[in-house]
């Protein structure tokens, strides 16, 4: 009869040790079990740093793209002061452009380097490149302790037709339209320099009561216009009947040059004096007829629309087609109260848009008709594909606030296409603020 061994079985990691065999020799199962812990551990030390290297990857990886998105944001806006200097410094070679992109760089991003200044690929553009060292966190523990970043950006002014749509009402003469007309000729000098064929055009919509446009545009004469489109002869016939007298006794004093001294809106144009000319004609005196806002949107729409009336502007989608519009009061028909208000009529204020097609309906209360026309206005243009931004001169009550808010084409949450402009001194840095935006949207 043959004799079998029996061999116990192994016992389980970490369960407590077998005595000794009496023989002295290991059981065979210890010996695989201690020679299994030693190949883990094994293992363990061989993958521990390809784990700690992917575990880094992955954390450099997202500081990497943080970093190189504050980078690029800091090159954005160097880039964009860098361009506000090409008008001075033309041919990059006095200095201003580069000090420009290197001082916003340096508050914007400290560290970095400027390491490319040249003309961009437009007219009138820079480009800049910047590049930063970034220390790693994990990935030195396989030599990597720091990774280059780099970022660039062009900022110019080009492929832009803008209108402006100035309050030409009597509050406006003196400082507050001298101010406005020299920032909107200083802005023209920012997007059309002498010597450079910019892809750049210009207009302007000077309005009151009631816009005055020229001979050959709409089929009719040269003079101002209705709501409705039709020709503004001053104060309508009908109301020459004396029912519409108040008081009944009294005398009609209307005047009869209400639209004459009215600058005639400008079509768009690349002439850069022909635009700047017609800017300085601008001086918020004669005769008045009130202010509606809506009107001077409206042809400040017509204006930059390749559609007729006007027919100057783009249809190819590649123009960012701008509308600026300062204003310096609420639309007034005489009708509001308050200091500009007339007890007698026939006035003035009936030879307006409104009135002068026969609508005696449409007033300047909050949440009347011309206000509501204005916000109806504003849509239709930023419908339109256009940016709308609308200055506020002077003081304001929260109802002027708020419709022009409204008006805006501002980023949703911001008030980015609205600005105050306190005094008639505040409006050229308004207009320097606008001027910057409009640099900015050309970055690449």
């Amino acid at each position: 009869m043959s004799i079998q061994r029996f061999s116990p079985p192994c016992p389980a990691l970490g369960s407590p040790a077998r005595a000794p065999s009496p023989c002295g020799r290991e059981p065979a199962c210890q010996r695989s079990n201690r020679h299994d812990s030693g190949s883990a551990a094994v293992l363990i030390a061989v993958l521990l740093p390809a784990l700690l290297a992917l575990m880094g990857l992955a954390l450099d990886s997202a500081n990497l793209y943080l970093a190189h998105s504050r980078l690029q944001a800091a090159v954005d806006s160097a880039a964009l002061a860098a361009s506000l200097q090409l008008p001075y410094d033309p041919d990059m070679d006095k200095g201003l452009v580069r000090d420009a992109a290197t001082t916003y760089l340096d508050e914007n991003h400290p560290g970095a380097e400027l390491t490319g200044l040249t003309p961009g690929g437009a007219v009138r553009s820079v480009e800049i490149t910047a590049a930063a060292d970034v220390d790693l966190m994990l990935l030195p523990v396989i030599g990597l302790s720091s990774q280059r970043i780099e970022a660039s950006a062009m900022a110019g002014f080009n492929n832009l037709e803008i209108v402006f749509v100035i309050d030409n009402s009597g509050s406006m003469k003196g400082a507050p339209i001298d101010e406005t007309n020299a920032a909107a000729s200083q802005l023209v000098d920012l997007v059309m320099p002498d010597g450079m064929a910019a892809s750049v055009r210009i207009g302007l919509v000077p309005f009151r009561g009631k816009v005055r446009i020229p001979a050959g545009v709409d089929g009719l004469p040269a003079g101002c216009r209705n709501a409705d489109g039709t020709f503004n002869d001053g104060l309508n016939e009908e109301y020459y009947k004396r029912e519409y007298r108040v008081p009944s006794w009294s005398s009609l004093r209307v005047s009869s040059g209400t639209c004459d001294s009215i600058p005639f809106t400008h079509a768009l144009t690349q002439d850069k004096y022909a635009i700047l000319s017609a800017i300085h004609e601008q001086d918020g005196r004669g005769d008045w007829s009130g202010t509606v806002i809506s009107e001077g949107i409206k042809w400040g729409r017509h204006v930059l629309t390749p559609q007729a009336p006007f027919t100057e502007g783009d249809a190819s989608g590649d123009m960012r087609k701008i509308l600026i519009l300062l204003t310096d009061g609420d639309t007034e028909d005489g009708m509001c109260g308050g200091s500009h208000a007339v007890s007698y009529h026939p006035n003035n204020y009936w030879t307006n848009a409104y009135f002068g097609m026969l609508d005696m309906d449409a007033h300047c209360e909050d949440g009347g008709r011309l206000n509501e026309d204005l916000l109806a206005e504003a849509m239709l243009a930023r419908n339109a594909g256009i940016e709308v931004f609308c200055i506020r001169y002077g003081a304001s009550d929260a109802e002027d606030v708020r419709l022009l808010k409204a008006a805006a084409s501002s980023t949703p949450g911001t008030d980015d296409h609205y600005f105050n402009a306190p005094s008639p001194y505040d409006i050229g840095d308004v207009f320097k603020k606008i001027g910057r935006q409009l640099g900015w949207r050309l970055l690449r």
